[in-house]
């Protein structure tokens, strides 16, 4: 099972169906969407490196730092020229457990990143 998990440091704009192991480093504060959504932006991490993931409604509100969450089907994209993780619709965050994990904020996928200015141009 943990051959399928991906590392953070090799995660790339586009990529989908990603499932990764990661410490929450940081929650940050929600902020409602016009249709009423919670949407919290976490940074985890893993021994590869960090990343900002996006957490929409429920799952947010039980997240804490330090927390050892599985992403399952999650999608990558880029917010604000930043690469960013996502759980969608179909996706999921959960916790598994606490404190105990290995983990290296550099790099730190979420930095802006000049690779990532043809894409921008792009859309």
């Amino acid at each position: 099972m943990d051959q399928s998990l991906t590392q953070i440091r090799d995660l790339k704009h586009g990529m989908k169906s990603i499932s990764l192991i990661a410490i929450v480093l940081e929650v940050g504060r929600p902020n409602t969407t016009k249709d009423d959504h919670e949407i919290r932006t976490c940074k985890i991490a893993d021994r590869s490196g960090s990343i900002n993931v996006c957490v929409w409604d429920e799952p947010g509100l039980h997240l804490q730092s330090g927390d050892i969450c599985r992403v399952v089907k999650g999608y990558t994209s880029l917010w604000k020229g930043s690469l960013t993780l996502y759980t969608g619709k179909v996706g999921k965050i959960q916790k598994i457990s606490d404190f105990c994990l290995v983990f290296s904020e550099m790099p730190n996928m979420s930095e802006p990143n000049p690779e990532f200015q043809p894409q921008i141009i792009n859309k």
